[in-house]
């Protein structure tokens, strides 16, 4: 089932985000630090476990792989936005950083296909 996924991914942001908010009073910082990268280890961790130790099924299994398959999509988008919420609020050295990046990575996409040598594909003209 589906929802031991869900079960263990949730399980693991929590214990990320109380560890990552600890360590950051540790350090004197009022932010989370680390907190994604530790639920992530440890969703890898706990998804990789023998079978045995929680007692689940394939099916089961399969939810589990499934859910720490998208934590990581999920996660990449929640951190973009925030950067983006950041850049704007930092001002125009930021938002400048962020266009420059966006158009230079738009403008390597016709060199990097050059360089690519995918004679598997052919044109449909």
């Amino acid at each position: 089932m589906v929802i031991y996924g869900v079960a263990i991914l949730a399980f693991c942001t929590l214990v990320g985000k109380y560890t990552g908010d600890l360590i950051g009073i540790l350090i004197g910082i009022k932010s989370n630090v680390g907190g994604v990268g530790i639920a992530m280890l440890l969703l890898i961790v706990l998804a990789h476990f023998p079978r045995k130790i929680f007692h689940i099924d394939n099916i089961s299994q399969k939810g589990v792989t499934f859910w720490s398959a998208m934590y990581i999509p999920i996660i990449v988008a929640m951190a973009a936005k925030q950067n983006a919420v950041a850049a704007m609020s930092s001002g125009a050295v930021a938002i400048t950083a962020g266009v420059l990046a966006v158009v230079f990575s738009f403008a390597l996409i016709p060199p990097l296909m050059r360089l690519s040598k995918r004679g598997d594909i052919k044109d449909d003209e």
